[in-house]
C-alpha cells in the first residue's frame, strides 16, 4: 500500500527520519510492508536454509533478510531474503546492496504482493537479477 502520492528519488526516501514501520520505495512510492505470521515463518525458514548453505563452505557470498537494495533512483528494495555471491558483496559502508543481488525471494504478502509479481519483478527484470523467487503462500508454489 503506497503510503503517500508523492513521489520521491532514492536520495530523498533515505533522507527521510527513520519510522516505526518497515517501508521499501517502488517507482517512487513508499510503500509499506505488513508480513503475516505465517510470512515471516517462511521467510525465517528461507534464510535459515540459504544461511547453513553459505556457511558450509567458503567463498558462497552471504545471504541475509531485508536490507535496502539500491536499484535506481525511483527503487530501494528490501526482498524478504536475499543472497549475493562473493563477486557482489554489499556497500562497504553497510547501507545495503549495490545493484540487485545474485538470488531476491519474495513472499507473499497482503499488503505488497501486487507490488512484487508486478513493478517490483519488472524493474527486478530491467537491472538484471539473476534470479527470482516469489513464494505464493496461497498457492504454496514457487
Amino acid at each position: 500500500m503506497a503510503l503517500t502520492d508523492q513521489r520521491l528519488t532514492a536520495e530523498e526516501y533515505l533522507a527521510r527520519p527513520p519510522e516505526d514501520r518497515f517501508t521499501q520505495l517502488v517507482n517512487g512510492e513508499i510503500v509499506e510492508t505488513e508480513a503475516t505470521l505465517r510470512h515471516q515463518e517462511i521467510v525465517g525458514f528461507i534464510h535459515w536454509v540459504l544461511r547453513n548453505w553459505v556457511v558450509a563452505a567458503p567463498g558462497r557470498g552471504r545471504a541475509g533478510i531485508p536490507a535496502n537494495v539500491f536499484l535506481d533512483d525511483a527503487n530501494v528494495f528490501a526482498p524478504d531474503v536475499w543472497w549475493v555471491s562473493e563477486a557482489h558483496l554489499p556497500d562497504p559502508r553497510g547501507l545495503g546492496l549495490l545493484g540487485p543481488p545474485d538470488l531476491a525471494v519474495e513472499v507473499r504478502s497482503p499488503s505488497t504482493w501486487r507490488y512484487d509479481v508486478g513493478a517490483k519483478r519488472a524493474t527486478y527484470e530491467r537491472h538484471g537479477l539473476p534470479e527470482l523467487w516469489l513464494v505464493d503462500t496461497e498457492s504454496e508454489t514457487v
